[in-house]
């Protein structure tokens, strides 16, 4: 047989046979770390790992999946990568994903309705076993009236959804948002405003409510200071523009989010305005920016790789029924005191 004989011959496809003797391991194994990899040593699972990558065989392993009607993935849809919260969620979620044998997909619908429906399209296709929804609501462009009936298991995360049919997995709002209205309030402050985030988010309602809660266990506050938002920095200095429009002002703030929280210092500090002897400023989440800018950021850290391990294996563990029970597990936000805060100054 000549060298253009072999080049010419059709390369054998890689049978599991192959895997099993590269790995080292018995064809059962193979097949069950293909099928149940969270139930195999983590030293079988790389060798039989990287024996399916030496063969070609994933394609095999891909097919077998499909004909199970699984694809051992999970769709992680997302109103923007840019947010500050996302890279730590994912590093969660696909820290689960992965040593469980399942990779993720992303879905960044920038809040366009046809991207997500674009997205939605894959999930009718049987591409994605499970979804991870970060962007505050259940995905309904061009589904029935009971999208949840219609779409993969679902775990919601960092925003919860109006319908209490679905799984939430996030920090306690409320909480955390009275941690952050009472520090304040222990600091002397007894005008406090509260800046929303976008209308209509229930992450903004309920921070608003612990903001609510701390002023009415306060002998020393009279009044709510409610200031509309969108929850970007450029919202926050809106509203502050909108507040001097008005004869009396708060002497503290406390803001849906740090990116709202950024905004407010910045239009302070271009009015004059010395932050935090003037003025003292809390946000909500602990972006990498909150400790960087000047003063640096007191805010509510919230623990973002935790909750996306958290809603990763919730949703991995009812897989196999089909459905995920509709709890909602709420973590601890911890106050970060660093120097946006102070006393308020003496009339």
């Amino acid at each position: 047989m000549t060298s253009q004989d072999l080049k010419t011959q059709p390369l054998r496809p890689a049978t599991i046979e192959d895997v099993a003797k590269i790995a080292g391991v018995s064809i059962a194994t193979v097949s069950r770390t293909i099928r149940s990899p969270e139930k195999v040593a983590e030293s079988t699972r790389k060798k039989v790992t990287a024996a399916i990558a030496r063969t070609g065989y994933t394609a095999n392993a891909m097919a077998q999946n499909l004909r199970m009607q699984r694809s051992r993935m999970v769709m992680v849809l997302a109103q923007s990568i840019s947010d500050p919260n996302f890279p730590g969620i994912l590093t969660g979620l696909e820290k689960v994903a992965n040593g469980r044998g399942y990779g993720v997909l992303i879905g960044n619908t920038e809040g366009d309705v046809g991207l997500e429906e674009k997205y939605l399209s894959f999930l009718s296709t049987g591409m994605a076993d499970g979804l991870v929804l970060l962007t505050g609501h259940v995905p309904v462009a061009g589904w029935p009236k009971n999208p949840e009936a219609a779409l993969p298991p679902m775990v919601a995360v960092l925003r919860p959804v109006s319908t209490e049919a679905i799984a939430y997995v996030g920090v306690d709002d409320v909480a955390a948002a009275k941690v952050a209205t009472e520090y304040l309030i222990s600091l002397g402050h007894g005008r406090v405003a509260f800046i929303s985030g976008p209308s209509g988010e229930i992450a903004s309602d309920h921070r608003y409510r612990g903001y609510c809660m701390a002023l009415s266990e306060s002998s020393d506050q009279s009044s709510f200071w409610k200031i509309q938002g969108d929850g970007t920095s450029e919202g926050g200095r809106s509203a502050i523009e909108r507040l001097f429009i008005r004869d009396s002002l708060p002497t503290a703030f406390v803001c849906y989010n740090d990116s709202t929280a950024i905004g407010v210092i910045g239009s302070l500090q271009s009015r004059g305005y010395d932050v935090p002897r003037d003025f003292s400023v809390i946000g909500f989440d602990d972006i990498p920016f909150a400790h960087n800018i000047s003063p640096s950021l007191t805010t509510i850290r919230q623990p973002r790789g935790q909750i996306g391990e958290l809603a990763m294996a919730h949703l991995l563990d009812y897989l196999p029924r089909r459905t995920v029970p509709a709890e909602s597990t709420l973590l601890h936000g911890d106050l970060i005191v660093r120097d946006s805060c102070s006393t308020p100054r003496a009339d």
